[in-house]
């Protein structure tokens, strides 16, 4: 029954009367679905739609201040603190970075820490990753007893990519990372920083790059950022790899040419086959449909 203190990930807090109006005029994800209940995926992006940074955003209680807690990559974490200052103005809001204080948690197939523990929620990109909790960072090692090694593993086997790992902040669109697919961009909302590109590629259907799960043939996956080609032509590059599985930021349309051509896609000389999980919701490579 794993647990894990993912010690690489950090934690920012945005308080105060106007926190709500704040951070929903800014972020891919609604505000409304967040609560002490649910967490949500979100993203901050650049004007163009490119995503500058993603978290998970939690939610305290009422009865402790309402604020909102973001479980970002610890690395990050002052940048993203610094640039939400930006956007502050007037707003009666307070961005902290709480990284010190704080850690993050998540366990699978494990019970769930009580809710005294700190703020405990199923994790809101996909049931199979099971809970994610913050708590106080002297907390972390009675719910994380298990090497972080195993949750990557686990977030692998899924298919699910984060940030800064599977690709690069600053450079992809959130429908590249799949935060479409994982209830990280909320279409209905009102206006954010990089809507309109984002709901364009979204009406559109103008995504031709994705990251998609691949099972590498004899058990050991590539390095980050190396090369995936296919009959002699680069189809994109690897992300992140763990027990013979990995995630590759590929063309959809080259790879269906390679698949239906018979040709061998290899990461970084490496034999791959690329799987499709059940939650994927677009035309995959191999797939009857072509994507578009």
């Amino acid at each position: 029954m794993p647990s894990v203190h993912l010690a690489d990930r950090g934690v920012v807090r945005v308080s105060g009367e106007d926190a709500k109006s704040f951070l929903d005029n800014l972020i891919t994800c609604d505000l409304d679905r967040v609560s002490p209940q649910a967490a949500r995926l979100g993203a901050l992006l650049t004007p163009q739609g490119k995503i500058l940074f993603d978290f998970l955003v939690f939610q305290a209680p009422a009865e402790i201040g309402g604020a909102y807690y973001l479980d970002v990559l610890k690395v990050f974490a002052p940048d993203l603190a610094k640039r939400l200052g930006f956007y502050k103005l007037r707003a009666k809001v307070a961005v902290e970075d709480l990284s010190e204080s704080l850690a993050v948690v998540a366990g699978w197939d494990a019970p769930r820490p009580d809710d005294e523990a700190g703020f405990v929620v199923e994790d809101p990109r996909l049931p199979d990753l099971g809970w994610r909790a913050i708590v106080a960072a002297q907390d972390a090692a009675e719910f994380g007893k298990d090497p972080a090694e195993a949750y990557l593993a686990h977030r692998i086997a899924l298919g699910v990519p984060e940030g800064g790992r599977d690709f690069l902040f600053g450079e992809a669109f959130p429908h590249e990372a799949l935060m479409d697919q994982l209830q990280g961009v909320d279409f209905d909302k009102g206006c954010y920083v990089g809507q309109e590109v984002v709901s364009r590629m979204q009406h559109r259907g103008t995504a031709r790059t994705r990251i998609v799960p691949a099972v590498y043939e004899g058990g050991f996956a590539a390095d980050v950022g190396v090369e995936v080609t296919a009959g002699g032509k680069a189809l994109g590059q690897t992300g992140t790899g763990a027990d013979g599985r990995g995630l590759l930021m590929i063309r959809l349309d080259r790879a269906a040419d390679a698949i239906a051509a018979g040709e061998t896609i290899r990461a970084g000389g490496i034999p791959v086959t690329l799987e499709k999980p059940a939650w994927i919701r677009f035309p995959f490579p191999g797939d009857a449909e072509r994507p578009s």
